[in-house]
């Protein structure tokens, strides 16, 4: 038989065309990657499967990112070794920050700070001093770790710097009321909202007015006024006396607190142009009048003030009603219990009439908020208003009562303990938003004082909204006797709690007064999924030994598996 000198034996040629095509395979791959690196380069994506989307942020707080016309600094002082639980807001806190990057690009720049990595019991001492003078307190928070109570002094504090100016941000927020774990999840999903919200602080931009109603008898400026300063730090503020303004057009807001003279019909016109033209407006309104000092020498009774905007409410969709609210979860009152000598013993007793309300709806205004103090509370009824959306806030617990006027009110009825028999009302709301295109209560109507007719409807009129708080004192701060000086709002000096009244007040001011959608982030809601920790104590050797084993099983059954298929695929040469 002859063969041909070149040619090469089949088996040899097959090889070598094999070969040939894996090079080919292995030059498209690597030329793919390089068009797909190029084509993402061009287009930047980020695909969050999360159900409850808790690696994106939302629309306002990317544009926000994006348009920052100056470079942003962040120290976070949550570095360290943490117990899981607080290492849970760590990590967090840095994904959150990870993801503003992403959009930020390089206008934002973050470093993690370990406040205790000092060289010597000293300067730790020091460093946790000047972190306390800058206004960042130190939160000693426990967690159950396998039975075991661990607890950590930490800054859940992140400082927010732009040129020359700084704003601190809590990081560690939420009701604490609840349980740690949920404390902590309630803090993360506030994570976006308080750094977004202090950037946009320190961004420079038009501060816009909010006028605050005087001449009726309202709440003065020492009495509003840790109220007034916290809102200075975003908007300007001023009195406004509307007896002496033609309108309330150029402000942003309006706010209404505790006034105890009634409104004029020209005044009264005044607020409803304003409302019904967009404007927004917040009432801190009681209708029941109170003289602690009556009530302290023999009892008084409450009955109801006459503001004249009765009628104007109920025209919006809401009416405060006459009545006082008592609920078995109080405040105190500082009460004579006897007699020390010549001293008057006092005892700080609870006083129903003192509701402390810690019952929220998931607004953005209230959600995870902490617990918020009243003082002599009246009910609200919400009444049919076309077009208008009406939001309850808050409740009182279901352990309440309700007094219609006339209320008796004496302070020696604190000594006598609450009969829950007697409170079964159930939760009464408290707090309301009213939200929409709001009609006028002089539609068809003369002007007050003219002959000026008014149209049923006004032109090019925008939605406007109407926060209803029925207590005038939820924006009054206490004030230091020996100093003269306001304390914060919302701080109780009987019980030595700092409520969240401040806290609600800023809120719902960002939430009446925020174009950009931002106050809508506090919504976020991340859905805690705690593992059931009796099974996971029951099995946990169990699952410990799977995890062990099961990978070295596989891995053995794997490498017999591949050792056959060889043999067997070779074994015919």
């Amino acid at each position: 038989m002859e063969t041909t000198p070149n040619a090469l034996p089949a088996p040899v040629a097959s090889v070598k065309s094999r070969k040939q095509q894996d090079l080919l395979r292995f030059g498209l791959f690597v030329l793919a990657l390089f068009v797909l690196n190029f084509i993402a380069q061009l287009y930047f994506f980020r695909l969050d499967l999360t159900e409850d989307k808790r690696y994106s942020m939302a629309p306002a707080t990317k544009q926000l990112l994006e348009q920052m016309p100056e470079p942003v600094t962040v120290t976070v002082y949550l570095a360290g070794d943490f117990p899981p639980a607080f290492r849970r807001l760590q990590q967090a806190t840095r994904e959150t920050l990870d993801e503003m990057q992403i959009h930020a690009g390089s206008k934002l720049r973050y470093v993690f700070v370990d406040p205790a990595a000092a060289s010597s019991e000293e300067a730790r001492n020091k460093e946790y001093q000047r972190l306390i003078q800058k206004g960042l307190n130190p939160t000693n928070l426990g967690a159950n770790e396998n039975g075991k109570r661990v607890e950590k002094i930490i800054f859940p504090w992140a400082t927010i710097t732009v040129g020359s100016k700084e704003q601190n941000v809590l990081l560690l927020r939420g009701n604490q009321a609840a349980a740690p774990d949920v404390r902590l999840n309630q803090s993360i999903e506030g994570l976006e909202y308080e750094m977004a919200s202090a950037i946009r602080r320190l961004q420079p931009s038009t501060r816009k007015v909010i006028g605050i109603v005087e001449g009726h008898g309202e709440l003065d400026n020492l009495q509003m006024a840790d109220m007034i300063g916290s809102l200075q730090r975003d908007y300007n503020v001023y009195r406004v006396d509307l007896s002496k303004v033609p309108s309330l057009k150029p402000l942003a807001a309006v706010i209404i607190a505790k006034p105890q003279r009634p409104y004029t019909e020209a005044e009264k016109f005044k607020l409803d142009e304003y409302i019904t033209q967009g404007g927004r407006t917040m009432f801190f309104v009681d209708m029941m009048r109170v003289n602690l000092d009556s009530a302290n020498r023999g009892g008084m009774l409450s009955f109801p003030i006459e503001l004249n905007l009765t009628d104007l409410l109920f025209k919006y969709g809401a009416r405060f009603n006459g009545d006082l609210i008592l609920d078995i979860n109080s405040g105190l009152i500082p009460l004579v219990t006897g007699v020390t000598g010549n001293k008057p013993q006092v005892e700080p007793m609870p006083w129903q009439f003192y509701p402390i309300v810690n019952s929220f709806s998931p607004h953005p205004i209230t959600r995870n908020l902490d617990a918020v103090y009243f003082k002599f509370v009246g009910t609200i009824d919400t009444v049919k208003a076309v077009g208008i959306r009406k939001t309850p806030l808050m409740f009182t617990s279901r352990y309440t009562r309700v007094l219609p006027a006339p209320v008796p009110v004496n302070l020696n009825d604190a000594r006598l303990p609450p009969d829950p028999k007697l409170y079964t009302s159930g939760p009464k709301p408290v707090g309301y938003l009213l939200e929409g295109q709001f009609r006028s209560l002089f539609a068809n109507r003369t002007k007050p004082g003219t002959s000026e007719f008014q149209p049923a409807q006004i032109a090019n009129a925008r939605p406007g909204k109407i926060l209803l708080i029925s207590d005038g004192d939820f924006v009054r701060n206490d004030v230091d006797t020996k100093t003269g000086r306001p304390l914060r709002l919302g701080y109780d000096r009987m019980a030595t709690t700092e409520f969240a009244n401040r806290e609600l007040v800023q809120n719902a001011t960002d939430y009446l007064l925020d174009e950009t959608g931002l106050i809508a982030v506090r919504g976020k809601e991340i859905t805690l999924r705690p593992l059931d920790k009796v099974k996971v104590n029951e099995e946990k050797r169990t699952w410990q030994l799977l995890n062990i084993c099961a990978p070295l099983v596989l891995l053995a059954l794997f490498g017999v598996v591949r050792a056959w298929l060889r043999k067997r695929k070779y074994a015919s040469f």
